[in-house]
């Protein structure tokens, strides 16, 4: 959130599950379907949690929702529209004289309609349903108190004027957008009727009030923080069919914003995040609602970016709130690092991505990577009433702080009501006769007959089971991790086909009730670099990572870490090691609280020579040792090799994605790949390290010249520096093909022999931070349509002699 002014009873098991299984999704069929949607989430009521660190956080959320004082926080609402209130007001964000007073009360009715949905409690609807009441009440005052009819807010509606005229306030349609949104949540999840009359009522308003704006005029306010408008007005429009309701949505579509997304350009920088991410969701929820695949391509390519480029090892994302230069994460450590509203948002974006893709295993590596090291850990497990943290710090000594009942009120105090109440949302999907595993988190789902139990105690042991009640036919979709090489699927004890990590694996078979599958998933501990320094790097084991535990130590550096001291304890996910401040204790970020840490280490200074090698032999593990694991994308498949195997990449979208920062810091390099073209098309890549088509080094097989050319720049197409071969590659046969830079000297290699040079090829890849094999930065490139093996990239010049050697030898 930004211009802030400063920061700042439990169900029985039974019950719980039991009342979830007995709800429908929603209140009242959409009259229209999503469009471009292949995979749907389950509704809260069809999936229960078992016992564990999720149910946890979930039922302390829903005693604080019991004990909320709803009177209080209507208290602004009736001194708005001239009604009496003797209640206590809230402080905080919510005190009477704060801009943004009245936001909670939107996440408080979306809380509420989840923790209903869930469990079926009917204290949860009650109290909502109270809420939606009064709320009533003071809309029907609007013109009373000299507001227009359908006007519903805590403040006066002086501040939509002051944001359309450009003056300061604080973000008036953010708040509006929460109330809007949890007026839509109570009517689909908790079934009032009245809510859609009240947020029918707004939405008019809110279409009235700015159709009567320009263009320009609409555009400037959008610089204003607005939450997720366009999201909210495109959902309405979903369910109820009302052309105006679309209008209005699109009234929030920030040009600023959306245009260079489009164009496939990360101009995130300096932007505030929270601002931008529900833009984002908008902008996938009007895709949905209206096939415009720029849409899709906006919230695609924003997620590619923040994912691949703003986002810290722990899934998080934003620097006092706002996006830096991409990559940048070793020189942007604080204590407001990773709001959590940005990543309660990025997490219900990575969900509508899913739905719209489900077949791309990444949407839920990030989003469980995201989900247990920075939301799991935001709450507080001292507090019986879950308060939540802002920032979670990410300097080493950092430690996190949490809200409180009455005086906090933040934009995350309420997103994480939000988002401990719809764990059970997310876990499974289904699409026709397919149920997707997306979480390992202890749960049942009911669906088409079938009852399906996951028991699990991940991640604490490196397995989940799933129990089958039910008897027919139907296809198990599990993700299989990324970073869960060597997983294995066992059916009633057998061992089930090769899985593939990053993928999910698929069991279709005739299931009899009592039948058990259990997913082995080998967690190895790995080391993760940041983009713009390599020797900043972050420990995880498997997905989860790991902090030092410094207690009241407020560290005034980095640590430095010996890699080589990392020793497992016998408690799980535990080990010590020896850092340059004595021994320390590596605990599961998510489980540090009360305490100062370090996520972040100082481990080497320069690139290893070899830094990494992809022998793509069913796997996209990094063989060097050194954890850089690259993941298939776009339908990326495997094929036979040159030697063993190889990635097939079909022309149409399938790429190979490497980590970021693969050359940052390197003086020198070579890459080295061996690569079979099915067609040779011009402008496809062999490989692309970039960061948006404004810096980038590529090999294209064939250039509008019609030979095989090296290309980098740091300053877009005019300023590119060339190795340019006479000849393309040829088509149908395997051919080795190496680039090597050396000071000046570059040189370009052919079946291990040199095809051209450039002895001017001054510029340096750097932090690159979209690293693709097959793919271009440009989004109208073609992609690579052939095979590619043993993708070699080292931190030095290999000789002549060397790249002739893995030429001859077929490495």
């Amino acid at each position: 959130m930004m211009n802030l002014p400063s920061r700042r009873t439990v169900l029985r098991a039974g019950a719980f599950a039991a009342a979830a299984a007995a709800l429908p999704a929603r209140a009242l069929a959409a009259a229209r379907p999503d469009i471009g949607v292949s995979a749907e989430l389950f509704p809260l009521g069809s999936v229960s949690l078992l016992p564990g660190p999720f149910r946890d956080n979930t039922l302390r959320t829903h005693t604080y929702l019991k004990f909320l004082d709803p009177e209080r926080l209507l208290h602004t609402f009736r001194l708005n529209v001239g009604l009496n209130s003797t209640a206590v007001p809230c402080g905080g964000w919510e005190s009477p004289s704060t801009e943004l007073r009245g936001h909670s009360t939107g996440h408080v009715l979306t809380a509420l309609a989840q923790a209903y949905a869930s469990t079926g409690d009917t204290a949860f609807r009650t109290k909502g349903d109270h809420l939606v009441a009064q709320l009533a009440i003071c809309q029907d005052r609007a013109a009373t108190a000299g507001f227009t009819t359908g006007y519903l807010s805590a403040f006066p509606e002086s501040f939509i004027a002051r944001v359309e005229t450009g003056q300061q306030v604080w973000a008036p349609y953010y708040t509006l957008h929460k109330i809007l949104a949890g007026l839509l949540d109570m009517h689909l999840l908790a079934g009032n009727a009245q809510a859609l009359t009240v947020l029918t009522r707004m939405a008019a308003w809110a279409g009235a009030r700015n159709g009567r704006l320009t263009y320009a005029q609409r555009q400037s306010m959008l610089r204003t923080e607005f939450g997720g408008m366009n999201e909210v007005l495109a959902n309405l429009y979903q369910l109820s069919g009302d052309q105006a309701h679309l209008t209005t949505a699109q009234y929030f579509d920030h040009a600023e914003i959306f245009d260079p997304l489009a164009q496939n350009r990360d101009a995130l920088n300096g932007y505030h995040a929270n601002t931008q991410i529900p833009k984002a969701i908008g902008a996938i929820r009007e895709y949905h609602a209206t096939g415009t695949t720029r849409y899709r391509d906006i919230a695609g390519n924003f997620w590619e970016f923040v994912v691949g480029a703003h986002s810290y090892a722990i899934g998080g994302n934003s620097n006092g709130e706002y996006f830096k230069a991409p990559g940048r994460i070793a020189s942007e450590l604080s204590d407001n690092t990773c709001e959590s509203c940005n990543s309660y948002n990025m997490l219900k974006l990575t969900a509508q991505l899913f739905r719209t893709n489900p077949g791309d295993a990444r949407y839920f590596d990030f989003y469980e990577k995201t989900l247990y090291n920075h939301l799991l850990g935001a709450q507080n497990p001292n507090s019986s009433h879950g308060h939540h943290s802002y920032y979670t710090p990410l300097r080493p000594g950092g430690i996190r702080t949490y809200s409180n009942d009455y005086n906090d009120f933040t934009c995350c105090h309420g997103t994480g009501m939000e988002t401990n109440t719809c764990h059970t949302g997310r876990i499974y999907a289904h699409s026709g006769t397919a149920l997707y595993v997306n979480l390992f988190i202890a749960s049942t789902v009911n669906w088409r007959g079938f009852t399906v139990r996951q028991d699990t105690s991940f991640p604490e042991t490196a397995a989940t089971k799933l129990t089958i009640t039910g008897s027919g036919t139907f296809e198990l979709r599990v993700r299989v991790p990324t970073w869960a090489t060597g997983a294995q699927i066992r059916v009633n004890g057998t061992p089930q086909a090769s899985v593939t990590p990053g993928s999910y694996a698929r069991i279709n078979r005739t299931w009899s009730s009592g039948d058990v599958v259990e997913i082995s998933l080998p967690m190895a501990l790995h080391r993760e670099s940041t983009p713009d320094n390599r020797a900043v790097q972050a420990v995880r084991h498997g997905p989860i990572v790991l902090a030092g535990a410094y207690g009241t130590n407020n560290l005034q550096s980095m640590p430095v870490l010996q890699p080589s001291s990392i020793q497992p304890t016998s408690t799980p996910l535990q080990y010590t090691a020896s850092a340059s401040t004595g021994l320390v204790t590596l605990l599961p970020f998510y489980k540090i609280y009360g305490q100062r840490y370090t996520v972040y280490w100082t481990v080497a200074s320069e690139p290893p020579p070899f830094i990494a090698h992809y022998p793509f032999d069913g796997n996209a593990n990094d063989a060097t040792g050194n954890g850089l694991t690259a993941t298939l994308a776009g339908g990326a498949a495997w094929t036979t090799g040159r030697s063993g195997g190889a990635v097939d990449l079909s022309g149409s979208g399938a790429h190979v994605v490497l980590p970021s920062g693969l050359l940052a810091g390197a003086m020198a390099f070579t890459v080295a790949t061996w690569v079979r073209l099915d067609t040779v098309t011009t402008w496809s890549r062999v490989f692309d390290f970039g960061s948006g088509t404004g810096a980038y080094a590529f090999l294209t097989p064939r250039s509008s010249a019609g030979g095989t050319r090296f290309a980098i720049t740091t300053n877009g197409a005019g300023a590119e520096q060339q190795i340019n071969a006479p000849a393309a590659l040829p088509q149908g046969v395997w051919t080795h093909v190496a680039v090597t830079q050396n000071g000046d000297l570059g040189v370009l290699y052919v079946n291990g022999l040199e095809v051209a040079r450039n002895s001017a090829l001054t510029l340096r890849a750097g932090s690159t931070t979209q690293n693709w094999i097959g793919r271009s930065q440009y989004a109208n490139d073609p992609n690579l349509d052939g095979a590619v093996d043993s993708f070699r990239v080292y931190g030095r010049a290999l000789t002549a002699a060397e790249v002739a050697n893995l030429h001859s030898t077929g490495t």
